[in-house]
């Protein structure tokens, strides 16, 4: 039985949440050039502080969410905020790049409970005429988060990076204990089902080998003789899941999910729409830092432009949505984004900040457009033992996209720049290459961004053949 008001404090609670896990990764982004140089670590390293984690939530995510709708939301979301407290001082205290990698990979277990659990518990909280406002508030935070993060990251790089991790601290532990005081089962649990085991290991190294094979691929040749192999190895596990989940009583995944069509090109578009903007923070920071060679706090501060407009956008997109539903909301949103890359593909060493604002708000104000709606669609659309899952798998293209965003932006840059110059460019090293390094980043950047933006276009296609409500049978409804 619902309280009245209830579906305020979990909107707080997960709020939190998610206002802890971007602002750590927002501060962290900002702080990369300065903690390459103070652990003396490669490019490969740093990068992957950021891939890695994304590339744990992307795999963990979905089976994490299938758990939480057998045996209940709220557990697995405390224990998620609580490691990612735990982690988040082991991170600070790391003493090299790799000691920093595995603490982040850790931080991103607790993360995949959080991530997981937030959109399902508020979807549990809210009725279906209020979600797409209620996730538009939450977006609207995390739009807080990646304005303040940036900014905030900059400020206490002054008083050493470490303390980026040193802040998430307070934050995790009163978020820890407001989520255990306040949260409610909202739903029964499903303890009679068994957990798909089968499934859930082949999708789990399936997937690994999917993304470890794109990834390498980008960085090394498509062609080695390791690439093929985690590619065959993907291709046998994904098509025995797919074998698996259709042949079991109680999938991992319920394969409704992606043979639906409104929820299957929601998904699509999602995934595509990750691949399009995933890099772009990533990139504008090594180009302010690196290139313009602007200090942390300036270039956070120019980077929040984008946030801002995503942050004043997603409410009022989330209370349309609510009103006039998500499919041409979502798709006009993800033109928009296009729009915006179009600026970022004629980017230079004398690029105004002017025109790269403009270019950040227009960005954030299609991003904004899209993000509230295409999830509120898909909660909106699934039946309640089904939201962790729904979440987790959207979670999951989101991710996935953001993962091979960066993989395919860092291996344009390096195919027309050498790491050794790369590194030197990102570290402010003055090296006489330094013009010459500087012309081939850019190239690099303007091909970045102009794959973004025709994946932006495509997402707005798939977006827009979006279908009708699904209808579930009674048996799922329930």
């Amino acid at each position: 039985m619902k309280k009245p008001g209830y579906k305020w404090i979990a909107l707080s609670c997960t709020t939190i949440g998610a206002l802890f896990s971007v602002l750590s990764a927002s501060t962290l982004m900002i702080a990369l050039p300065v903690i390459m140089k103070d652990l003396n670590s490669g490019i490969g390293i740093i990068m992957w502080t950021i891939m890695g984690y994304m590339f744990s939530l992307t795999i963990l995510v979905p089976s994490i969410g299938r758990i939480a709708d057998m045996f209940g939301r709220k557990k697995l979301y405390v224990s998620g905020f609580a490691l990612f407290t735990a982690a988040s001082l082991f991170c600070a205290l790391s003493s090299n790049g790799v000691q920093l990698l595995i603490f982040r990979m850790i931080q991103s277990i607790g993360a995949s409970f959080m991530i997981a659990n937030s959109t399902a518990i508020i979807a549990d909280a809210f009725p279906k005429g209020e979600l797409g406002k209620a996730l538009g508030v939450n977006s609207m935070v995390v739009s807080v988060a990646a304005v303040i993060g940036p900014i905030l990251g900059g400020f206490l790089i002054n008083f050493g990076w470490r303390n980026i991790f040193y802040i998430n601290i307070p934050i995790g532990i009163i978020g820890t204990i407001w989520a255990a005081v306040s949260l409610k089962e909202m739903k029964e649990t499903s303890n009679h089902e068994k957990f798909d085991f089968r499934g859930t290991f082949t999708f789990t190294f399936g997937l690994f080998s999917l993304l470890l094979a794109l990834t390498i691929g980008g960085f090394t040749q498509w062609l080695s003789k390791s690439v093929i192999i985690l590619f065959s190895i993907a291709i046998l596990l994904i098509s025995s899941f797919t074998y698996i989940e259709n042949h079991t009583k109680y999938p991992m995944l319920d394969m409704r999910l992606l043979k639906t069509r409104l929820l299957a090109f929601a998904y699509a578009s999602t995934l595509l729409n990750g691949i399009a903007r995933g890099a772009v923070t990533f990139l504008l920071i090594f180009y302010f830092e690196g290139d313009k060679g602007i200090d942390p706090i300036a270039a956070g501060i120019f980077l929040s432009p984008f946030a801002i407009a995503m942050m004043a956008m997603s409410p009022i997109s989330g209370w349309v949505c609510d009103k006039y539903g998500a499919r041409i909301l979502s798709s006009a949103g993800l033109l928009v984004s296009g729009l915006g890359l179009i600026g970022f593909m004629k980017i230079s060493t004398t690029s105004s900040m002017s025109t790269l604002i403009i270019c950040m708000v227009i960005t954030g104000i299609g991003s904004g457009m899209f993000f509230s709606p295409n999830t509120s669609a898909i909660m909106a659309n699934v039946p309640a033992d089904k939201r962790g899952i729904a979440a987790g798998v959207r979670t999951m293209f989101n991710n996935a996209g953001m993962v091979l965003s960066i993989a395919i932006s860092m291996a344009i840059i390096s195919s027309s720049i050498s790491p050794a110059a790369m590194q030197a460019l990102f570290v402010h090293s003055h090296v006489s290459s330094a013009s010459i390094a500087s012309t081939q980043f850019i190239s690099g950047l303007r091909m970045a961004f102009t794959i973004s933006f025709f994946f932006s276009l495509f997402a707005a296609f798939i977006s827009y053949l979006r279908g009708p409500a699904p209808k579930w049978n009674s048996q799922s409804a329930n």
